[in-house]
């Protein structure tokens, strides 16, 4: 097989995987599909032309805010009777499209076959990547006149437009009559112009609170805590529920399966399941707003995207997955677990020392506390450490946990079965009390909390693997 023969073959694995299902074509404003994408590049392939696949299979995309009605439909493009408001918008869209010398374009208004259910979930589940691999993408900001009205766009506020925003390489920003925003050719690239007090980049950060170096180098470059990109999306609002779920996969890099209807709720707190499965611990970083009360028998699950705004602030480095995993008897996870006892208790506020660190307080506010229960901290940032001597803990000076108690079970009288009726069977007692599982503390703030321990001049200590114990949240 030649070189020419092996690219035409890699572009078409390309072109059937990793782009767009349907496109615009410019040259006559008509709906086409990935075979005459394929027909349309197969021309310029060569032996040695298909190193840059992006730069090679070029399109353009759209990111705007949908208007209340009259968006192109995909049956309206396909027999030629697309008008109005939001085809005027599209035309405009094609004609900033053709200034980058791009043949297709895609909207996700008419460009998908939203009577397929088959195409709906693949377009869901692909878009960030169909985004990532755009030539360029064109950015419509209908209530903006200038940068410093980007703060009070709609735009801002949508759910979808975050993944648009994150996942391209090249973007241009265009205002409400369609006038380049900057002089800029890529309003992704880095301004070099230090004088230049309020460019779009700023004011981007301003209002999205995503830092600018991932703003133009991406996540892969600059990669983010879970609990930081999740709290991108806490003022975002979707039309459909669902949505605060969906539009964030790629942002994590998860796939769910699609089912509108089945509530916010659920399909949050899969996309959160998804998330554990990368081992991240800030996942578990979030505010106690209404959690899901249980979700596959744990309420360790938060309900939407805002319980994740400010987490960020709370600080904490970690350098192992975390293994998580949701099983019948709710999440389960290894966790560190240091005793805690009651040190005071006023109104709301319980006050908690650690018996092996006592100058160590630790304070939180719930209203489901008693002297009788067991307190502890589960450390979640730890490290395992293997050596000659076997394994150890490794504890930063600096951790992250979550705090636990758990409640005395109290058994009624016992009487051992008569021991005439058993041969070689060994009995024992019940322990006195029995405890029920750890389950977390019903706080009203942050589900982690950080504790810093005193004097620990390398920044961390051991401990033996005696204090690693598996509970269920």
């Amino acid at each position: 097989m030649s070189l020419r023969q092996i690219n035409l073959a890699r572009l078409d694995q390309y072109v059937m995987n990793e782009i767009p299902i349907h496109f615009i074509r410019l040259s006559d404003m008509k709906l086409v599909g990935r075979d005459d994408v394929k027909k349309h590049f197969r021309s310029s392939v060569s032996e040695f032309s298909f190193c840059d696949r992006v730069h090679f299979v070029t399109y353009a995309t759209l990111s705007h805010r949908w208007l209340d009605e009259g968006e192109p439909t995909y049956e309206e493009m396909k027999m030629g009777t697309a008008a109005g408001p939001g085809y005027e918008k599209l035309v405009a869209f094609c004609k900033k499209a053709k200034e980058y010398y791009v043949e297709f374009v895609w909207s996700d208004t008419c460009c998908i076959d939203k009577n397929s259910s088959t195409e709906l979930d693949e377009s869901i589940r692909s878009m960030f990547r169909w985004y990532q691999n755009s030539f360029v993408c064109i950015v419509h900001m209908a209530q903006s006149k200038t940068i410093t009205d980007i703060q009070e766009d709609e735009w801002i506020r949508r759910g979808w437009t975050l993944q648009e925003l994150l996942a391209p390489h090249r973007i241009k920003f265009f205002n409400a009559r369609w006038m380049p925003m900057t002089s800029n050719e890529n309003d992704k690239a880095p301004n070099m112009k230090p004088d230049w007090s309020y460019d779009i980049l700023r004011a981007l950060e301003a209002a999205t609170r995503i830092p600018r170096n991932v703003l133009t180098s991406g996540l892969v470059k600059h990669p983010m805590r879970v609990d930081e990109r999740i709290a991108w999306a806490a003022r975002r609002e979707t039309t459909w529920v669902e949505d605060a779920a969906y539009s964030l996969m790629g942002i994590f890099n998860v796939s769910l399966q699609i089912a509108y209807g089945e509530g916010r709720d659920r399909a949050f707190c899969r996309l959160i399941e998804a998330i554990m499965l990368t081992g991240d611990p800030s996942v578990l970083n979030w505010n106690n707003l209404n959690p899901v009360s249980h979700y596959s028998g744990s309420c360790a699950f938060p309900r939407l995207p805002r319980c994740f705004e400010f987490c960020g602030n709370r600080q904490f480095d970690f350098d192992r997955p975390l293994e998580m995993t949701i099983t019948s008897r709710g999440l389960r996870i290894p966790l560190v677990i240091l005793p805690l006892i009651v040190h005071n208790h006023q109104d709301t506020i319980l006050s908690l020392r650690c018996s092996f660190c006592p100058t160590l307080e630790i304070k939180t506010c719930t209203t489901s506390s008693h002297v009788s229960y067991q307190y502890a901290f589960g450390i979640v940032n730890y490290s395992i450490i293997g050596g000659e001597m076997g394994e150890v803990l490794g504890i930063r000076s600096r951790s992250a946990g979550v705090i636990l108690s758990r409640e005395p079970n109290y058994l009624p009288g016992y009487q051992p079965p008569s021991s005439n009726d058993f041969c070689g069977l060994n009995f024992a007692s019940p322990p006195k009390p029995a405890l029920l599982d750890w389950k977390l503390v019903d706080n009203y703030g942050a589900r982690l909390t950080m504790v810093d321990f005193p004097n620990v001049p390398s920044g961390h200590f051991y401990l033996n693997c005696e204090y690693l114990q598996t509970v269920y949240l």
